[in-house]
């Protein structure tokens, strides 16, 4: 019945848009006018301004003041429907979840090319890039599927790396407390056809704990050209992160080393056609015992790879028709998971409408097909609406699913306990509410949301001396509203105010324990400030509130300074200021006031 409803659902797509594409085109609207800057390539099948996307997309400028911030976590900290539940400093096996999802649910992806791990959730923060490779990230708020296929039920985060501008080359090393050291390199060659990149860097430190020590290295090359086809860009990326994990998964004293390669192609076929590819492989060592490894050690590794040809075609002034077909797969080969492999692939197709200058409506519909016969449909509706001096509203309706993860169905130790029976998950997403945009000085925006989740995937206990055992449940409803307001103030500063709040609610289970599902925030509010002080020093001032179901308000205070241009450029960074006592995760402690302080050095740099 879906793949008839699926097969059905993009034939209309396809016969709409051809049938509006031979309407009059409207005139152009004056309210659509945007910072030129602000364009998004996330949650849409074709770049378009932030303030007309009728979708909750949030996109953060990594290029910005970059000596202000040490890692991607410093970045997604500033959106509070985002929740980073670490087990360490500088994003150290990180959880991401969006709007109070599992792990699990929110999709990863590097230049629109997913990197979650098939093997668990638990490694999809293994970003192989460094930071400094990157021009921003984007993230989008609730379900993606239909963009994205698997994973992305409650929204994704899309790294998305740099267009070079002109030749430079750029050295930064840095120390700090609990024996922290640094070292970072950017070199760019902008060439008159092509352009080479070449980042890497490298975060140590002794730890602020026994056994909880790590070290975080990264190297990527990207490589663009222009032919007679369109733009190249290959890409090939790498990281190893070796970690001390103690209380990670229990009261051992664990150590645990992870890491990925990528590599991935995207070729321009003329103005409408872009073909891409996609091979990420990542393995994880783990010791249960540090000083002991014979005792228990389980070996990972995980290889999947994606391909995509994309086309879009304007069908007018007033309809776009964006459409095209992907093929994705993945295997493990673990000495606790075993030996498995499946494949996928989909099909896919969006019409883009505009009426009367002011109504903007997307309908997509996507029809993906796993190996052994099952499909799942992914429809997305979403409209906005303009009605004048600077409002809008907008409002939108979609579908998710996601396929159980190795470690799911066929993980085995004493403590956790897959399920091979588990079936994948599904949720559908509603969302509306009002935005303002004063000619880009202020903004705001009011999102009320909901995310219907059935076959949920949760690991639960009755008793705490029961092993976690992997279990689907029935349903579960998450409701939350999300707000932002954002001031562009005279002398190059910027206010930012966040707030989402958060409720799920699922009939209680007599005696059960859940590990995940009720580990979200409730309450999270964030305010910063970024600003200049006489064009020379560039400060950034962050403090944030998260209040977890069943747990007290955590606050946290960031500051950081630097010098905002020259060759030298001294910084300093101060985290967790208030030298708050926390845990996002139970029985991880993270630490407390940290400092770092460094140098970039700007060799050379040519526009």
């Amino acid at each position: 019945m879906a793949r008839r409803l699926g097969v059905l659902t993009l034939e209309v797509i396809f016969f709409t848009g051809a049938l509006l594409g031979q309407q009059p085109a409207p005139a152009p609207n004056p309210q659509l006018s945007t910072d030129p800057k602000t364009v998004i390539v996330t949650g849409t099948f074709q770049p378009i301004p932030l303030e007309e996307s009728n979708r909750s997309v949030v996109s953060l400028d990594t290029q910005q003041s970059p000596l202000l911030y040490n890692s991607f976590v410093d970045y997604l900290d500033q959106d509070a429907s985002v929740d980073l539940q670490q087990r360490g400093p500088d994003g150290v096996q990180a959880d991401l979840s969006i709007r109070g999802s599992t792990f699990e649910q929110a999709l990863v992806l590097l230049n629109g090319l997913r990197i979650n791990d098939a093997q668990s959730g638990h490694h999809n923060m293994d970003i192989p890039i460094p930071l400094d490779a990157t021009s921003r990230i984007e993230v989008l708020h609730g379900t993606g599927s239909t963009f994205y296929g698997s994973d992305a039920i409650a929204g994704a985060v899309n790294f998305i790396t740099t267009r070079p501008e002109g030749s430079e080359l750029r050295l930064g090393a840095g120390l700090g407390n609990f024996g922290f050291n640094q070292q970072r390199l950017l070199g760019i060659y902008v060439g008159k056809r092509w352009s080479e990149e070449i980042a890497a860097s490298r975060d140590f430190s002794t730890g602020f704990i026994p056994d909880r020590d790590y070290r975080n290295s990264a190297v990527s090359s990207e490589t663009r050209f222009r032919s007679a086809l369109g733009e190249s860009d290959v890409l090939f990326a790498g990281s190893d992160r070796p970690f001390g994990a103690a209380g990670f998964y229990g009261t051992y004293p664990s150590w645990e080393r992870t890491k990925s390669w990528f590599a991935s192609g995207n070729q321009q076929l003329g103005k409408k056609t872009t073909a891409s590819f996609g091979y990420r492989r990542h393995s994880d060592e783990f010791v249960l015992f540090r000083d002991d490894p014979t005792i228990y050690e389980n070996n990972h590794v995980s290889q999947s790879w994606q391909a995509a040809l994309r086309r879009t075609d304007e069908l007018g002034k007033n309809s776009t028709l964006a459409y095209g077909v992907e093929a994705d797969g993945d295997k493990i080969d673990s000495n606790n998971l075993g030996h498995h492999a499946r494949n996928r692939s989909a099909g896919y197709a969006s019409l883009d409408l505009r009426a009367l200058n002011r109504f903007a409506v997307t309908i997509g519909g996507r029809e993906e097909f796993f190996s052994g016969g099952r499909a799942e449909f992914a429809p997305t509706v979403a409209g906005g609406a303009w009605l004048g001096k600077g409002w809008r509203l907008r409002a939108s309706a979609s579908r998710g699913f996601r396929l159980p993860t190795y470690t799911d169905l066929y993980y085995s130790d004493p403590a956790n306990l897959g399920n091979p029976l588990l079936k994948p998950e599904s949720a559908w997403g509603f969302e509306g509410g009002p935005e303002w945009n004063n000619g880009g000085k202020v903004s705001l925006s009011l999102t009320a949301f909901q995310r219907r989740v059935r076959d949920g995937i949760d690991y639960v206990k009755y008793a705490l001396d029961q092993p976690w055992q992997a279990t689907n449940f029935d349903s579960i409803n998450y409701t939350g509203l999300e707000t932002a307001v954002r001031l562009r103030l005279p002398r190059l500063q910027e206010l930012d105010f966040a707030y989402t709040y958060l409720h799920a609610n699922q009939q209680a289970v007599p005696g059960l324990i859940s590990q995940y599902v009720f580990n979200y925030p409730s309450n999270n509010a964030v305010f910063s400030w970024l600003g200049t002080i006489k064009h020379t020093i560039d400060v950034r001032n962050r403090v944030g509130v998260t209040q977890r179901v069943g747990q007290d308000a955590n606050p946290l205070w960031d500051i950081a300074a630097s010098r905002a241009n020259g060759r030298i450029r001294p910084y300093l960074q101060f985290s967790n200021l208030s030298n708050t006592g926390y845990e996002e995760i139970a029985g991880v402690p993270l630490p407390g006031r940290m400092v770092i302080g460094g140098m970039e050095l700007m060799l050379a740099r040519k526009k």
